[in-house]
């Protein structure tokens, strides 16, 4: 089992358009969410407080897009 589990990758709409990486081009993807740090944050022990963000994965290169909710 990988990091990614076993889900297959899958084509991915971003506004009602078929998403593409900006990397190679391939139209499949994994998602995760993600929380975003600060070093504020993490000064003041409040990582929990940071805000998140949605992620495709590429599953061709591994490129990361990210977008806010």
């Amino acid at each position: 089992m990988g990091f990614f589990g076993k889900e297959a990758p899958e084509t991915v709409e971003v506004r009602g358009q078929a998403f593409r990486c900006q990397v190679r081009g391939t139209q499949t993807f994994r998602q995760r969410r993600a929380q975003l740090h600060s070093g504020v944050a993490t000064f003041f022990n409040l990582e929990w407080a940071s805000p998140t963000c949605d992620c495709i994965i590429c599953s061709s290169c591994g490129d990361v897009h990210g977008f806010f909710p």
